[in-house]
């Protein structure tokens, strides 16, 4: 199958992007990327490396030590996928949003990536337009973190309403969110504290208005249809501390929805998971029906 990965100019998270391909390429699955340009897309540095979170990383000689930074970039096996991925030919020659035919692609992967260049990918009416034609078709369609934003801004050319209206989803929670707000505002990016909210409250709304929870679940029919991790399920505590990731053998902190053949998850610490259930979804026959199921 050829699988459609669009991603922004600048800042897409490595992890999402390099582990969904990896996954989908070992599959035996076409990876086409897409970018606003048709030129290379650039990661989330920060993601990559860890360098910039930490109170000195603007200090000559110490802003590439980091400290905070090996927390949340990219482990060794996202950062080895990347590597792969940004050497493919593939990634060195991605069509233009505004050249993308839908039709000729049998699925859509949608990662995310929080810093500000990201924007450019969640307000492209271009790319929206793209996003709800694969949902129209009823091709399988992946997102995680940001990426449901893109899908949830996505308007169905068949109800007037976001392709994620009727569809029970999971993304970004708050509390995620939250934590590595907190984490940059006080651990010590002084100079950028907003770096980990693509969107920040304006004056007078509500703390979390802005988040990617708060903003998919206004695109929902029910905001029951926004899926977190239960209080009882198992393993709780590694899949919400922000602190675990999954691995191919070992799925237990992730979290991961699938209604039909949309499949979503959280951030990048689901993504082995997410990349095994959408090869899944790739798998079985279209006309087969399917129910939404957390994981």
């Amino acid at each position: 199958m050829n699988i459609l990965l669009p991603l922004p100019r600048s800042d897409y998270d490595p992890s999402e992007a390099a582990i969904a391909w990896a996954a989908l390429t070992a599959a035996g699955h076409t990876v086409t990327f897409a970018t606003p340009d048709g030129r290379p897309a650039q990661a989330d540095p920060v993601m990559l490396s860890g360098c910039g979170l930490d109170v000195w990383g603007r200090v000559p000689g110490l802003a590439r030590v980091p400290l905070l930074g090996l927390l949340v970039r990219a482990d060794a096996r996202a950062r080895s996928a990347h590597a792969a991925m940004t050497a493919s030919a593939a990634f060195a020659a991605p069509v233009r949003y505004d050249a993308i035919d839908a039709t000729a692609f049998d699925a859509l992967m949608l990662p995310g990536g929080h810093a500000r260049g990201v924007r450019e990918y969640l307000e492209s009416a271009t790319l929206q337009r793209v996003v709800a034609a694969f949902f129209d078709a009823d091709k399988p369609v992946a997102a995680v973190c940001h990426g449901v934003v893109l899908a949830a801004r996505s308007v169905s050319a068949r109800t007037g309403r976001s392709v994620l209206h009727g569809l029970r989803t999971t993304a970004l929670t708050w509390s995620l969110e939250r934590s590595a707000w907190n984490l940059s505002r006080w651990g010590g990016r002084w100079w950028d504290r907003d770096y980990y909210r693509t969107y920040v409250e304006a004056p007078g709304e509500p703390a979390g208005f802005r988040s990617v929870q708060a903003e998919v679940t206004r695109a929902l029919a029910d905001p029951a249809h926004f899926c977190d991790v239960p209080p009882d399920a198992p393993q709780r505590r590694r899949k919400t501390d922000g602190l675990h990731r999954d691995t191919p053998t070992d799925a237990s902190p992730a979290f991961v929805v699938r209604d039909r053949r949309y499949v979503s998850a959280r951030w990048p610490g689901d993504m082995h998971t997410l990349a095994a259930e959408f090869l899944r979804v790739l798998a079985e026959p279209a006309e087969r029906p399917r129910d939404g199921v957390g994981t």
